[in-house]
């Protein structure tokens, strides 16, 4: 194993290279190159700040997604109906979809059984187009609110959640808890009660190193310090960037030291599934079409993760 020095001063020229360089000259010394998926969430930005709809036209959105050379795509689904329609658009393009990302319903005792029975549905039929991992991101109270949950509402949502997770389990797959900044707030008491109140075996962290970031009023302590507690549960990686504290419309160096992460990863001997999820927001630079900033983005992963292959 190098040491961290010697990791950023190949990863500096690495870095470089993906973004001036031709992508085969990148990965000319790999025996086998890393994969790197991405996230449907980020396009959906794109299209709206163009004035488009990600849903209007699903086999032009997916035909944008291979434009950029991406080979893995995580949809995100509410029904079972959805993982059906897209099976075909998947195989026509040929994408591996290692993992989906489906939300639930889980703090309210009247709403959370209906909640994982049609969670395992989804979960159940994008198996049968190579789904490995399942991302749960557990609702709010009400999305954009200030609201939070309360410990009745976080027992409940414990208990449910390991309760998807050993649903998910004996199908033969994984659920990876996911969080925004929401569940951050008051001392990250609604993340840590996720991580320690269900089951390891049953419940996993799909680490958004952003959201977590944000969260944590742009804290790189927290981020590492949620690395150490709980790394031996990450099996995803979210991959998003900003530049004071704003997105950028390209994944690449940042607020957050990626390169950092890939080394404590490695270090513990944890490769995750990676994803893209470089989304734009209001403040983020318009200079890049949807395409060209994914594909600088894929470029630049592949060169931080290059020792995760």
């Amino acid at each position: 194993m190098i040491n961290r020095r010697q990791f950023v001063k190949n990863l500096t020229v690495a870095s470089a290279t993906a973004y001036f360089a031709q992508p085969l000259s990148l990965l000319a010394s790999n025996e086998k190159e890393v994969h790197i998926s991405c996230q449907q969430y980020p396009w959906t930005t794109f299209m709206q700040r163009e004035g488009k709809d990600w849903n209007a036209n699903l086999t032009e959105s997916i035909k944008m997604v291979a434009k950029s050379g991406i080979k893995g795509f995580e949809p995100s689904y509410e029904k079972e109906e959805q993982v059906k329609s897209m099976r075909e658009l998947l195989k026509e393009y040929e994408f591996e979809s290692k993992s989906i990302y489906v939300n639930s319903i889980l703090h309210d005792l009247t709403a959370y059984e209906a909640s994982i029975k049609e969670a395992v549905k989804i979960a159940k039929e994008a198996k049968k187009h190579g789904a490995e991992i399942v991302v749960t991101n557990p609702t709010p109270i009400r999305w954009g609110g200030t609201e939070d949950k309360n410990d009745d509402q976080l027992k409940v949502q414990a208990h449910a959640l390991n309760e998807l997770g050993s649903q998910i389990r004996k199908a033969g797959m994984t659920l990876a808890y996911h969080n925004h900044d929401a569940e951050m707030r008051r001392g990250a008491r609604e993340f840590h009660h996720m991580m320690l109140g269900t089951d390891p075996k049953n419940v996993k962290l799909c680490l958004d190193a952003h959201w977590i970031y944000r969260g944590s009023g742009n804290s790189q302590i927290a981020l590492f310090d949620i690395i150490k507690l709980y790394g031996d549960r990450i099996v995803e990686l979210h991959l998003r960037q900003s530049d004071n504290g704003i997105w950028t419309e390209a994944f690449g160096q940042g607020d957050i030291d990626y390169e950092r992460i890939a080394f404590t990863l490695l270090e513990k001997k944890i490769k995750p599934h990676l994803v893209l999820e470089q989304a734009v927001e209001e403040g983020t630079p318009n200079t890049l079409n949807m395409v060209v900033a994914h594909q600088k983005s894929l470029e630049y992963a592949k060169a931080v993760f290059k020792d995760f292959a």
